[in-house]
């Protein structure tokens, strides 16, 4: 099959199938007397083994690494079991942060619902944003106000 037939059943672009062969996740394509690459079902599985790896959250590099311990005969199974490990530690890392950013984000939220935006005075800092400890004193200044339109009104 044609590059773009390819693309086509991998759900993936033609750009992408060059880049993969580039990059040496793909194998070169056998070459037509005219040029065009030839594709065989290979190809195919080999491009839904790339994107289904990718959907794990397994990156290119890490892909190749399987793919190459195969072509050498070897097990990848624990290899797998590894890099998989090591994504669910990193996912668990993003959700923990997540949660952290969250509950300040409500934090921030229900402390800016409760402050008078009348006396929000500084010309730098939002007093919504900065932690009341953080914030330099109040002081009023000819700044326009940092809730303020340019023709005044506030939102």
């Amino acid at each position: 099959m044609k590059i773009g037939e390819l693309a086509r059943r991998a759900g993936t672009t033609t750009k992408t199938i060059r880049y993969y062969e580039d990059i040496g996740l793909l194998p070169e394509a056998d070459r037509s007397p005219n040029g065009y690459r030839n594709y065989d079902e290979a190809s195919l599985d080999r491009l839904s083994f790339i994107r289904d790896s990718q959907a794990t959250g397994l990156t290119l590099d890490e892909i190749a690494s399987i793919i190459e311990l195969r072509a050498e005969g070897e097990s990848t199974c624990d290899h797998v079991i590894d890099l998989l490990g090591r994504h669910l530690t990193a996912v668990d890392a993003q959700i923990t942060a997540l949660r952290r950013t969250r509950t300040r984000l409500v934090d921030l939220l229900d402390r800016a619902r409760a402050l008078d935006t009348g006396d929000c005075v500084d010309p730098i800092r939002c007093q919504t944003i900065a932690a009341p400890e953080a914030a330099p004193p109040a002081r009023r200044t000819t700044a326009a106000h940092l809730h303020t339109t340019p023709t005044g009104h506030r939102h």
